[in-house]
């Protein structure tokens, strides 16, 4: 063995410690969040005044004020009772998962900062595979995925850095995270290796890189999607009747986002990362025309994330032409993040074709 090839092993074995150390912090941070939720629950009239409060910027009731034989009188305008939508229930945001009380916010910065620590040895695991490897670190299976999270984790924190009141992603994210290390480390992993020639290209680094990006953004708008339908659900029952606000479950509903605040953050990360979905495929079919000598050869890989792209491309052009919003709109998009997870996991491990050969 060389010297060069000594090293090569050695900075392996440290990516290697470096993920199952940020694996064992991710799930302090887990531990956390649950902490953070369970110190943060609030009593059911809280809950149920909190719930039924008015929004924000929500217009006031009209009142109009008439003259009667000198004197006045104040007439409200009568209610109107409809089956509003998400949209325009006038639910206000939840107090985040920490609810008002000081003990769940201090366990949900304890949780941020571990995964700040956790994010920091996972990108170092990941910077580390690429000294090894002496390239992009993402060219199996194994190296995307921990790329992967290390991405949708650092979506996470630039939107906490922005300001952006999303600690209530938190737990789900590290849930996520720690499934799909466990996964790299126990089924997908492959040692260090260099690529069949086909792969030598800068286009590893712009394609993949793009992939990558994409399904990290995706990923946390499918995780609104999935609250929201729990979201609007127990907004329905409060609505209805004031059924829904009682027990551990009605505790955590209320301390999410609103229905409507969540189908708008989902709307807006899938938007905003759609553009960059779309260069994904176009990059990797100007990548197979230097590779294979052809753009477009409907190979499993490509099919599937063609798929991906026409369900999204549904997806939005139904908000944005037929004014879908709401459940509708929740079930078309995690029906295209499924599509994308297929494309990933199923295409790879189950069906073979011209992208199969980076191995597992």
């Amino acid at each position: 063995m060389t010297i060069a090839a000594a090293v090569n092993e050695n900075v392996a074995h440290i990516s290697n410690l470096l993920i199952y150390s940020a694996m064992a912090v991710y799930t302090l941070a887990f531990l956390a969040h649950i902490a953070e939720w369970v110190f943060g629950s609030r009593s059911k009239v809280a809950r149920t005044s909190a719930a039924l409060a008015p929004a924000a910027g929500s217009a006031p009731a009209v009142t109009v004020t008439v003259k009667q034989g000198g004197g006045t009188a104040t007439l409200a305008r009568p209610e109107v009772v409809t089956r509003a939508s998400a949209s325009d229930r006038g639910f206000a945001d939840g107090p985040g998962a920490a609810g008002d009380t000081e003990q769940g916010d201090l366990y949900g910065r304890i949780a941020v900062s571990l995964t700040v620590l956790a994010w920091a040895l996972h990108v170092g695991g990941v910077v580390a595979r690429a000294v090894s490897v002496q390239r992009a670190p993402w060219g199996n299976m194994y190296e995307f995925s921990t790329t992967f999270g290390a991405t949708a984790v650092t979506a996470y924190l630039v939107l906490l850095l922005l300001g952006k009141k999303v600690r209530w992603i938190g737990l789900f994210l590290t849930t996520s995270v720690l499934l799909d290390l466990g996964l790299a480390v126990s089924v997908l992993y492959t040692d260090s290796d260099q690529l069949v020639p086909a792969l030598h290209s800068y286009w590893l680094w712009i394609h993949v890189s793009c992939a990558i990006i994409s399904g990290a953004v995706l990923y946390l708008g499918a995780v609104s999607n999935v609250l929201y339908l729990f979201r609007d659900r127990y907004e329905t029952g409060l609505a209805a009747s004031g059924s829904g606000n009682e027990g551990a479950w009605a505790s955590i509903m209320y301390r999410l986002p609103s229905a409507a605040s969540l189908d708008k953050f989902a709307y807006r990360v899938n938007a905003m990362v759609f553009p960059l979905w779309t260069f994904t495929i176009i990059a990797g079919a100007i990548w197979a025309e230097a590779a294979w000598g052809r753009y477009w050869g409907w190979d499993p890989k490509e099919t599937w994330s063609f798929i991906t792209w026409v369900v999204y491309a549904a997806y939005l052009h139904a908000r944005a032409t037929a004014g879908w919003k709401g459940r509708k709109a929740a079930y078309l998009a995690l029906l295209a993040f499924a599509c994308f997870l297929f494309n990933y996991y199923g295409v790879n491990i189950f069906i073979t074709g011209k992208h199969s050969y980076a191995g597992v």
